[in-house]
């Protein structure tokens, strides 16, 4: 009896899947329909469609089941079709299915053993709850020793530059110093965008382990300088190799669990300001030891021939146990992880990771795919590195004048500070800044918005710089107090605005860029930190030589000019120039 037309002879309409089968004749058994597997689903088996092959259909495709993937946090696929529903309980922020099953971190990915980036999302999923307490303290000691090195010279370079007979005059002293303060920023301009580029392609351990190797050594050498010209080499040299600040940015968001990313970069830009605090305290403590300490260092050792070389040789001593702390087990058998991924991203077209995306709605084309010229055109990031640029130019430009003018002569306008009272003065300032961040500063960020916050710290500085030029009328006691007062509340200002601004930029980036965009930041603060100290330095010696001048004489002039940054900073917090965006992660 015929039944019809030959399934066999049937064709799937033109267009249809490739995955689906014709029918074979009655009496043969149906095989199961095959399905692409992708990370974190499986094919569920389903009965055989004896029905359809009859009729010439093709068998109904089988639904996907969630597979039950390790511990994380991401993006699930809602299959009862209402989208990715998100769960907001147990602090995780993670996402589930419709059967309240996690799913697999970064869309699905499927997790890879060998990849650092992995272990570390792993890892983290696995710590709910968990304080990072090691990760905060190896970021704390990785940051604090890559900073001191950058304004311990200032305490000391007044008298440095004159030790090295290149100023002809006690006037020309400011301006030597300026060349030498900017080397520094100026090299690490050079070298920040490519230290970034680097740490995205081969991970942010190996720059930061190179960026303490050469604190160790080109620090070292910079207090061994025998002249002017050694003296500016080694620094420079020391700013090109230093490219820890855009990688230990990328790493600290990184490492930690997403509630804890704002406390890691507050930790960054804490040790940061007090490394900035501390280290030209140490710089005026320990220089001159021969001088200042004839019972321990005779004139006739190294420390009296090279008055310079004992605050330098102690941060490199510091920066040897961070390199251990690095590379090997120190404190609870925790070392400096890496977080890149070491693998490329499934990217088949009709991939359960692309439905992933499409429903978590992920912008890709924000950051995008055209590399660092791409960052350009991302104006939220943009805006906030140009704010960034011109608060650390101030900054940076304050710390040398602010070492130069207190150890200036009254007769030109300064407090007659030896180097010990500039330390005494920076190590009060950072035992304060310290309780300030720890137990101010996070009130602060919970109950006031973080440009707003940054508003209302460039008002209160310009009136506080405004008070500096008259601070030599004073003495003894009170002197000692209005200059510890006054040093505290600037420099806490700065740490502030450094806090907001490196939320702000990694709060406009997504991971793949965040080492490339914080690389792209420093590398324009270093050009304007560069240029701040040789600019300084230059106004500073002027003012000198104004003493009585009808207008602005002395050093009103200089602090004058730093009023005029705050003032250009405050303008550039509101439309159209400041824009707040946030990437989605």
């Amino acid at each position: 009896m015929c039944v019809g037309p030959s399934v066999r002879s049937r064709r799937p309409p033109r267009g249809a899947d490739k995955t689906r089968r014709a029918s074979p004749p009655l009496g043969r058994s149906q095989p199961e329909p095959k399905l692409p597997t992708s990370a974190g689903y499986l094919a569920a088996p389903t009965p055989r469609a004896a029905t359809a092959s009859l009729a010439g259909s093709p068998p109904p495709v089988p639904p996907l089941q969630p597979r039950r993937p390790l511990p994380g946090v991401g993006v699930g696929l809602d299959l009862a079709g209402q989208g990715a529903k998100m769960d907001g309980g147990g602090g995780g922020g993670g996402a589930t299915t419709a059967l309240g099953e996690p799913l697999l971190a970064k869309k699905g990915r499927a997790y890879r053993p060998r990849c650092p980036g992995c272990r570390v999302e792993r890892l983290n999923a696995e710590r709910e709850g968990v304080f990072p307490l090691k990760d905060l303290f190896l970021i704390w000691l990785v940051t604090i020793t890559c900073t001191l090195p950058i304004q311990t010279l200032f305490p000391f370079l007044y008298f440095m530059i004159r030790d090295l007979h290149i100023a002809k005059q006690t006037q020309d002293i400011g301006f030597y110093a300026g060349f030498v303060g900017a080397s520094y920023m100026f090299g690490r301009a050079i070298s920040s965008t490519v230290w970034g580029i680097v740490a995205d392609k081969h991970g942010r351990k190996p720059v930061i382990i190179l960026t303490l190797v050469s604190i160790i050594i080109l620090n070292t050498l910079f207090g061994l300088s025998l002249n002017y010209w050694m003296a500016l080499t080694t620094r420079c040299l020391l700013g090109v190799m230093c490219g820890y600040l855009g990688p230990i940015k990328a790493y600290a968001t990184e490492v930690c669990r997403k509630e804890y990313n704002h406390l890691a970069l507050a930790v960054v830009s804490s040790s940061r300001g007090i490394g900035l605090i501390i280290g030209p305290a140490i710089g005026g403590y320990l220089a001159q030891p021969a001088d200042k300490y004839p019972s321990i260092f005779s004139q006739t050792s190294i420390f009296g021939r090279f008055p310079y070389f004992l605050p330098c040789l102690c941060i490199s001593i510091l920066a040897v146990l961070a390199l251990i702390a690095c590379t090997w087990f120190l404190i609870a058998c925790t070392t400096l992880q890496e977080t890149l991924h070491k693998h490329n991203e499934d990217t088949v077209d009709n991939s359960v990771e692309a439905i992933e995306e499409s429903l978590a709605g992920t912008d890709t084309e924000e950051n995008g795919n055209g590399g660092c010229l791409q960052l350009f055109k991302n104006w939220p990031l943009m805006s906030a590195i140009t704010l960034y640029c011109i608060f650390s130019l101030q900054d940076v430009a304050y710390a040398e004048v602010f070492s130069l003018w207190a150890v200036s002569d009254r007769s030109y306008g300064g407090l007659s500070f030896t180097t010990t009272d500039v330390g005494n003065v920076l190590a009060a300032s950072g035992l304060f800044l310290f309780l300030y961040q720890m137990f101010v500063y996070p009130l602060l960020a919970k109950s006031v918005d973080h440009i707003t916050l940054v508003r209302g710290v460039a008002i209160l500085t310009i009136p506080l710089l405004a008070c500096y030029p008259f601070f030599p009328s004073l003495s003894g006691f009170v002197l000692m107090l209005v200059v510890n007062f006054a040093s505290f509340l600037k420099n806490t200002f700065s740490v502030t605005t450094i806090t907001v601004f490196n939320i702000l930029m990694n709060e406009a980036v997504t991971q793949d860029v965040r080492a490339a965009a914080n690389g792209i930041a420093v590398t324009l603060m270093s050009i304007s930190k560069a240029v701040a100290p040789a600019v300084a330095g230059i106004i500073f010696s002027w003012a000198q030589r104004r003493q009585t001048a009808s207008f602005l004489p002395g050093d009103h002039l200089v602090f004058f000019m730093l009023n005029v940054f705050t003032v250009t900073g405050l303008v550039f917090t509101f439309r159209p120039f400041f824009v707040r965006g946030s990437a989605k992660h």
